[in-house]
């Protein structure tokens, strides 16, 4: 197993990218504690965790936003109470919706803002305090290829994926001679909830699929093996960079 003994936070954990990977680390030999953001989401993490500890390892629920920082300090000391460490974070919590720049308000800006990039920066400092000070440990946060692809109507988002370029990259640098890796997972369109209003609409699926070279939508187990090999001994000289998992679309297949 890549990650036997390990212990874990997964951000978002309740459905899609972060479910699969809450589920693949168990798999690998982690803990995991499986992060939610509300109360209509327990049921859904409660069952995450039940399915976790049917592969035989450790699992709780915790509920926090992550862009509150009282929040992601009661869910860091959490974990530590039940697994006496953490050593291993993924920053998947993110939210997205559509809408004209000039239409966007401030407040629509400041949402997506403040889960993407400053729940992943809140996160990332608690956590990393304790991998410090264990001078071990190993962050993964969840891109996009939006970090370097403009998205009309989306540009609160690609913000915050862009900014999160430059803070994996920085951290990965400040945290280097504690022997924490820092590294960035760059889905391209990936079958989860949060696309689902592309999915059900066949035109825009069509459209997408045209754009990757594959020929397909991802799943979220393709993003859940990549964050298990990353965050594994096998990709111990791998930090400050980004992996992109896209089934080719960053290539720009329709551009001659």
């Amino acid at each position: 197993m890549l990650l036997e003994g390990r212990c874990a936070i997964v951000t978002g954990a309740s459905s899609g990218i972060g479910k699969s990977t809450a589920i693949r680390l168990a798999e690998e030999g982690a803990d995991v504690c499986v992060n939610y953001y509300s109360d209509k989401e327990q049921p859904d993490a409660d069952a995450v965790v039940k399915d976790i500890e049917g592969h035989g390892r450790r699992a709780i629920a915790v509920q926090a936003d992550v862009g509150n920082e009282e929040d992601v300090q009661r869910m860091v000391s959490r974990t530590c109470e039940e697994f006496h460490d953490v050593d291993l974070l993924v920053n998947n919590a993110g939210i997205e919706n559509q809408v004209a720049l000039l239409e966007m308000t401030l407040e629509l800006w400041e949402r997506v803002l403040r889960t993407n990039l400053t729940g992943a920066f809140l996160c990332m400092r608690e956590a990393g305090k304790i991998m410090a000070r264990n001078n071990s440990g190993v962050i993964v946060n969840m891109s996009s290829v939006h970090e370097f692809i403009p998205w009309p109507g989306f540009a609160h988002y690609t913000a915050s994926k862009g900014g999160m370029k430059l803070l994996t990259q920085t951290a990965a640098r400040e945290l280097a001679d504690k022997q924490v890796r820092v590294v960035n997972i760059a889905p391209g369109a990936i079958a989860t909830p949060i696309n689902d209003f592309v999915l059900d609409d066949p035109e825009a699926k069509h459209a997408i699929e045209e754009e990757i070279p594959l020929g397909h939508f991802g799943e979220p187990e393709d993003i859940a093996s990549a964050v298990a090999w990353v965050a594994s001994d096998q990709a111990s000289y791998v930090t400050g960079t980004t992996l992109v998992v896209d089934g080719g679309m960053s290539l720009y297949p329709k551009f001659v």
